[in-house]
């Protein structure tokens, strides 16, 4: 019979345990090595093992990477926005911080920061010791390709500008706080002018001309037009900037351009910055049609 405590951590953690769990439930050195030498457990970690009958998942995985690190060891990285529902996939290998007093070695797919962290800079969400909402969102927006992206779901669901402004001063000069700080202004500008400025030094580098910024027409600015081609583009900031006052007014705003003749491309500032050559392709093809009509 197994212990109760032990089906119940199990249960709880992806079948996933340590050696110190274990023992704290009941078993023994041995009972942990017969079923190891059995097959009913496997490990994967150092002092860390999975039940046979439960899969490696992502969710198996971080954990084990996370107590294989020992105590006071947490997630980070991009591993702790995907642990928090802010990226919808897993990392292709762990993020772990233990205290820097320890010395564990790298490999196996994890990485490994030497770091003593405060009680307030730690969550435990669904049992396993991460980073907040705040310090992930600052930490992974400079490691992960699309970080403004990640800063801005955040920003819309999970914190505030303030909040993350406040850790950011608290954690000043770590590595990543010049990126960091970067992308808290483009946030607290709403993003539009940033991703207009890097639309136009995209046109201006790609040699593509007969464009004008902030045309009016049909009682509206657009942000850039070919107004030969009726072309129009318009450059969305963050999203959480946007009220839903804004949203319907953008919206009408292009219907009526759509029923005036315009051709109207919409690029948020994401896709701007994480898809420059997509952004101008849109672009070739829209100027190319409307040239040839």
């Amino acid at each position: 019979m197994q212990p109760p405590e032990l089906s119940r951590i199990l249960a709880k953690q992806d079948g996933v345990i340590s050696a110190g769990q274990a023992l704290r439930a009941g078993l023994s050195r041995a009972a942990i090595g017969r079923r190891v030498q059995t097959g009913r457990w496997r490990s994967v970690g150092p002092g860390v093992y999975l039940s046979a009958d439960r899969q490696l998942t992502d969710a198996a995985e971080l954990r084990a990477a996370v107590l294989g690190a020992g105590d006071r060891a947490c997630a980070y990285g991009p591993s702790a926005p995907w642990w928090h529902g802010l990226l919808d996939r897993a990392p292709q290998k762990q993020w772990v911080t233990t205290p820097r007093r320890r010395n564990i070695k790298r490999g196996n797919g994890i990485t490994v920061r030497r770091r003593d962290l405060q009680y307030r800079d730690v969550d435990t969400v669904r049992g396993l010791r991460v980073t907040n909402v705040p310090l992930t969102v600052l930490e992974a927006a400079v490691l992960v390709p699309d970080g403004s992206r990640l800063m801005d779901r955040a920003l819309q669901f999970k914190t505030n500008l303030p909040i993350l402004t406040a850790v950011h001063e608290l954690h000043a000069g770590r590595a990543g706080s010049v990126e960091a700080a970067r992308l808290l202004r483009i946030a607290a500008e709403g993003g539009h002018s940033e991703a207009e400025r890097i639309l136009l030094r995209l046109l201006r580098g790609a040699g593509i001309t007969g464009w004008r910024t902030h045309v009016k027409t049909c009682g509206y600015e657009v942000d850039v037009a070919f107004a030969v081609q009726r072309v129009a583009i318009e450059v969305d900031g963050w999203a959480w900037h946007r009220d839903v006052e804004r949203f319907d007014h953008d919206a009408h705003r292009q219907n009526v351009l759509i029923n005036a003749g315009w051709h109207v491309l919409r690029f948020t500032y994401h896709r701007i910055v994480g898809d420059p050559s997509g952004v101008l392709l849109e672009i070739r093809r829209a100027i190319g049609h409307n040239r040839s009509r």
